[in-house]
């Protein structure tokens, strides 16, 4: 397929084409439904704007009212020939309607095209992140009340420290979800621009109109400078792999924790062995493949932003090619960390909880601050109580009558807060959805 920046018929250097093309067919099929959206918005604000006829506008949504339908029906094929999705686009554009077809790229660079794709798809996957994460953050919630009063050990250096219990853990990780999705709604809110108009990057001679492409194609506001808006390929998926970066480093610890709660030495829960995976050599094994898989993804996710930043940071202002590998960094990525969020979703909800963990001997210790909290409330200060209970613990006196344990306060064992966490994230989420 004839290049759409070629000025004669001399075919590019094969290697070179190979090279330069290089991995974006592949990953164009994501962008190509937001192509066909953009050009439909760039289309119709041409003829508002008196650049094209009414009858060409029409003719040119009719083709892609076409392209979008087989799209979105899975009847859409990049042509393994083409340079781009831009490319095929305009060229199926041209082939239907000859010289109208041509009209498309009418005060319109590929720049503010990928610009406009790539923001467009990077939305659409913050939204579908957001879904998943919400889908976890509900079991979180639910498995936090429902084992609410089971307790649990408590560490700090791993040593043990304080009894924990399991509501306490599993609100923990629910709460770090909320800060998750806002940092996502923060970026989606700097995303959601409409760059289409700033050309290659220096605006165009034309009289477009900006704020019609803003309005139909449901952008809150535009990237008004048309250098900085060529300026956001790059930092928007930058911006982007930050956030899933701080989402993954969730994931990846609770997927620590359960390793670890799962192991023999703790042996704090458990799963059917259906979630689990067996040695080849030792039959007593049951292995938390998929938990240590998550926690591997986390790790590489969290690498994006170093990535990104590499890719990106020694370019000046403009375009360059270099962008153009920013698509097989993030995109799958994107995907890894969604098949995370499923399969934590999809495993969880089948957890095994054991009770009674504090009663084995050994978390014996686990209970000393609560001793000395009841000397400190029987009138003596906290550090001569430190001192008593101390002295026991080095002479092997120290005893405690587990019982009830007495918290109250916002965030303790005894008072979760998990209607509050749950009320700010469902704000949050309708905000970002709305």
């Amino acid at each position: 397929m004839k290049k759409i920046w070629q000025k004669d018929n001399l075919a590019t250097n094969i290697l070179v084409n190979k090279f330069t093309v290089g991995k974006d067919l592949d990953f164009d099929e994501r962008l190509a439904k937001y192509d066909v959206k953009g050009s439909m918005a760039h289309c119709q604000m041409l003829a508002e704007t008196g650049m094209i006829s009414g009858e060409e506008s029409e003719q040119m949504l009719s083709v892609l009212t076409d392209i979008l339908k087989d799209i979105e029906n899975g009847d859409f094929e990049i042509d393994k020939e083409a340079e781009d999705i831009h490319s095929q686009i305009e060229a199926i554009l041209i082939e239907k309607l000859g010289d109208t077809g041509k009209k498309i790229h009418t005060a319109r660079s590929r720049n503010d095209q990928v610009l406009l794709d790539i923001k467009l798809y990077l939305l659409d996957e913050i939204r579908e992140i957001t879904a998943l994460t919400d889908e976890f953050f509900q079991i979180l919630i639910k498995l936090a009340d429902q084992h609410k009063s089971k307790l649990l050990p408590g560490y700090t250096h791993l040593q043990i420290a304080m009894p924990s219990s399991f509501g306490l853990w599993f609100g923990a990780y629910a709460e770090a979800l909320l800060d998750d999705v806002e940092l996502l709604f923060s970026v989606k809110n700097i995303i959601n621009k409409n760059p289409l108009g700033s050309a290659a990057g220096y605006g165009s001679s034309f009289p477009i109109n900006r704020e019609i492409t803003t309005y139909n194609l449901g952008f809150q506001s535009m990237n008004y400078n048309s250098v900085y808006a060529q300026m956001t390929r790059g930092k928007s998926e930058k911006m982007l792999s930050m956030a899933m970066a701080t989402l993954a480093g969730t994931l990846g610890k609770f997927a620590y924790d359960v390793c670890l709660y799962l192991s023999q030495n703790f042996d704090f829960i458990s799963f059917p062995k259906e979630f689990t995976t067996g040695s080849s050599i030792m039959p007593h094994k049951k292995n938390p493949d998929i938990f240590e898989l998550v926690r591997a993804r986390c790790n590489r996710i969290q690498s994006l932003p170093n990535e990104l930043i590499l890719l990106t940071n020694n370019l000046p202002s403009g375009y360059h090619r270099d962008v153009q590998l920013t698509k097989e960094i993030l995109f799958p990525a994107i995907d890894s960390l969604k098949e995370c969020l499923e399969i934590l979703s999809y495993t969880l909800p089948n957890i095994q909880v054991k009770d009674g963990i504090l009663e084995d001997g050994k978390y014996k210790y686990l209970f000393s601050v609560e001793k000395i909290n009841e000397e400190v409330k029987k009138g003596s200060s906290f550090r001569d109580a430190y001192v008593k209970v101390g002295q026991e613990i080095e002479n092997n006196e120290f005893e405690f009558e587990v019982g009830n344990l007495d918290h109250s306060h916002q965030g303790s064992i005894g008072n979760l807060c998990l209607d509050k966490i749950e009320y700010q994230f469902n704000k949050l989420k309708n905000k970002l959805f709305g």
